[in-house]
């Protein structure tokens, strides 16, 4: 994995969730093949590899609950062997892109989920490894701090040259904020390849109608014989070709029935459906 780089990993679970960092942690001690950190391979019991890396758990396993924000991060950066001064500062600068200063001085336990979560982040960056575990990191948040994290991590990582391994449940963020994915079924990776090649792979020729009127049952039924694969939602349908000349039969079938098209748009395939179908065809 590259320096500056974030990688999704994804993989469904008993609970048919998707993996989460907690289980990657635990293969840092493989059970087969070699795995290298700082170009040093990984061995049984080796303590080192916790120098080299941070890791922002599911439910803010990495915070001190009773220490308020700043005090969290300036101890995590203590105990990373981080200059007193250095920390403040860095403290600073973290608390800013996070926008955790008008919080700065509260614990931890009286901040909102949201408010926890972004702590969580902040102090997994403020150690300095050149490793990052990031285990859903927007859950909790609202889409604005949502959306505001997924920017500044993507910030962070290309500023200061970190590689980090994301996991998340929200496929909207693994496909905003991930450059590569990698998914693991039964213990094996059955795709590591960028979003975009990955999506590639299961292109079609589909576009969303959007009418005015109704789609009578007759129409619906000659709709569904006629073309790959039809959807239909209230008001719409996401309709795909077998060969883009068909979008003229479509058409013709819609004037035919009197249909008031409102919009007509072509469609990317969706990451999540992609991810499934990788995950029920892998081996």
């Amino acid at each position: 994995m590259k320096k500056g780089e974030i990688v999704g990993i994804l993989g469904p679970n008993g609970a048919g969730k998707t993996t989460t960092i907690k289980s990657i942690l635990g293969l840092l001690i493989p059970d087969g093949g070699s795995i290298y950190i700082a170009d040093r391979r990984v061995r049984p019991k080796d303590r080192w590899i916790y120098r080299y890396i941070a890791a922002v758990l599911e439910g803010n396993r990495n915070v001190y609950w009773r220490l308020t924000v700043r005090e969290n991060l300036e101890f995590f950066a203590g105990i990373q062997g981080i200059d007193p001064q250095r920390a403040r500062k860095r403290a600073d600068y973290l608390m800013e892109k996070f926008h955790l200063i008008k919080r700065e001085n509260d614990q931890v336990r009286l901040l909102s989920r949201g408010f926890q979560q972004r702590v969580a982040v902040a102090v997994a960056f403020i150690r300095e490894t050149p490793v990052l575990f990031l285990d859903e990191p927007t859950l909790g948040l609202d889409v604005e701090s949502s959306l505001n994290l997924r920017k500044t991590l993507k910030e962070l990582v290309t500023q200061e040259n970190k590689t980090v391994l994301l996991s998340s449940h929200d496929m909207k963020v693994v496909e905003e904020v991930c450059e590569r994915v990698i998914i693991l079924k039964n213990g094996k990776i059955i795709a590591n390849d960028s979003i975009s090649n990955l999506k590639d792979l299961f292109k079609t020729i589909a576009y969303r109608v959007e009418y005015e009127n109704s789609l009578s049952p007759d129409l619906q039924n000659q709709l569904k014989g006629r073309f790959l694969n039809v959807i239909f939602n209230r008001r719409s349908f996401i309709v795909e070709f077998r060969e883009p000349n068909e979008l003229y039969d479509l058409m013709d079938l819609l004037k035919v029935h009197d249909v008031v098209i409102k919009s007509l748009k072509s469609m990317e395939p969706d990451f999540e459906r992609v991810y499934i179908e990788l995950v029920k065809g892998g081996s």
